[in-house]
């Protein structure tokens, strides 16, 4: 039998790759009983961010990644794709549909026995994959610091609004893809030079909600729309606010652009996209109310900002997420040094795997480094002087050993990573 601590993304993934090997799980999950500052249900996989799962080129980083999930048949792809709404590219879902159906499958498998309490303690003799998250309860994460006699690190996450689509004036706005990618389906607002300057004066001079060392904390991958304003005059233009592929048909190119990505099923809800925020309530209405075609905006959900934890893995895990100290302790899920939906996932069919050869052959099969599910859980192993999460991306990658154009790398490391793919399966029959 294997604790699970967490029903999260890679909680609710280990759990059904497991169970699928006939092993036998006690899945954990506070909530509802007990919630987080950034959760708003107590369904099992709740998309705190985004709704977006991103690209699913498989010449993309994450794209590639969710070919090697799916090669597992991975349980998060599967409720991505029961769930998707139109993003044209990239792969986004009806939060509340994607949640829907995992909990299913988790809640009705044979194999799973679910436990709605909060873990304060951790046997490191008993078989258990922490995957807590970073929205680890405190008493957990006091825990988890008395087990390896050191700090967390933590950085500050933030939460982009989500807008009522009946409040946006289709007049000004107007959907389109970047580049026409895939089909239309994100809503364009575009900006004048003259908009976007009182939109960033505005912006930079706005109110923040308190928060204490924020600036030597915030986390790159997420960072507020504010704070990139105040870097720079024209740093949201090579950000979330990027014109370039977003004209109108034969229209000149907007100065700037905010996107806004549907949210639900029904399209009537829709998300500004790279807008996660920690500015205060009433500030938020009034700087959004100054994008063209979000005059008359209706909120129904504010960006709110939550303290995100995670280990320093290189110096406390191997690339297999086991613990060095406690070789029965596994660790999966932003915690353990991934960022990013699809990443967290992967990290925890990742360790269930590595779990399942440990139990059934005493041994561990790290992934081959180069796979992307094993660039990532060598990133997280290797020591580093200033380790920070990171996101899926090629540059985790060996380089190629031989001649090639750089027009053709990507699809180069694709066709590497699936054939060490293949060849990596095979060891585990």
């Amino acid at each position: 039998m294997v604790k699970i601590i967490g029903a999260g993304l890679a909680g609710v993934e280990a759990a059904y790759y497991l169970a699928n090997q006939n092993i036998q799980v006690q899945l954990y999950e506070m909530r509802p009983k007990k919630m987080t500052p950034a959760h708003q249900t107590g369904h099992f996989a709740e998309l705190v961010c985004s709704n977006s799962l991103r690209s699913n080129d498989i010449n993309n980083a994450v794209g590639l990644l969710k070919h090697e999930m799916m090669s597992f048949n991975s349980l998060i792809m599967q409720a991505a794709h029961h769930a998707s709404v139109p993003a044209g590219s990239s792969l986004a879902v009806d939060r509340e549909l994607f949640s829907l159906y995992i909990e299913n499958k988790i809640k009705n498998h044979p194999m799973i026995d679910v436990i709605n309490e909060e873990v304060t303690s951790i046997n490191p003799d008993e078989l258990t994959i922490v995957c807590a998250g970073p929205l680890a309860s405190d008493t957990l994460s006091k825990e988890i610091h008395k087990l390896f006699h050191q700090e967390h690190l933590h950085f500050f996450d933030a939460v982009a609004p989500i807008i009522d689509a009946k409040s946006i004036n289709m007049d000004i706005a107007y959907l389109k893809s970047r580049y026409d990618k895939g089909e239309a389906a994100y809503i364009n607002c575009p900006m004048t030079k003259e908009q976007y300057e009182i939109f960033h004066h505005e912006l930079v001079n706005a109110k923040t909600v308190e928060i204490k060392d924020f600036e030597n904390n915030v986390f790159e991958g997420c960072m507020p729309f504010e704070v990139m304003a105040n870097r720079g005059f024209e740093t949201l233009l090579y950000g979330p606010m990027k014109p370039v592929g977003l004209e109108k048909e034969y229209g000149k190119r907007p100065f700037a652009v905010v996107q806004l990505r549907q949210d639900d099923v029904s399209k009537s809800m829709y998300n500004i996209v790279g807008f996660q925020t920690h500015l205060t309530w009433d500030e938020q209405k009034r700087i959004i109310q100054l994008i063209p075609g979000l005059e008359k905006v209706k909120i129904l959900r504010y960006g709110v900002m939550h303290r995100n934890t995670y280990l320093e893995s290189p110096k406390l895990l191997n690339n297999s997420f086991q613990a060095l100290k406690y070789p029965n302790l596994f660790f999966a899920g932003q915690i353990s040094g991934v960022e990013g939906y699809v990443e967290s996932a992967a990290s925890g069919l990742n360790a269930a795997i590595q779990m399942n050869q440990f139990i059934s052959f005493n041994r561990l099969r790290p992934f081959p480094i180069d796979t992307m599910m094993g660039a990532m859980s060598t990133y997280i192993s290797t020591p580093n002087k200033s380790f920070v999460p990171m996101n899926a991306n090629l540059g985790l990658f060996q380089q190629l050993e031989f001649k090639h154009s750089k027009k053709m790398r990507k699809e180069l490391y694709v066709k590497r990573s699936l054939a060490a793919l293949e060849e990596f399966k095979e060891t585990l029959r």
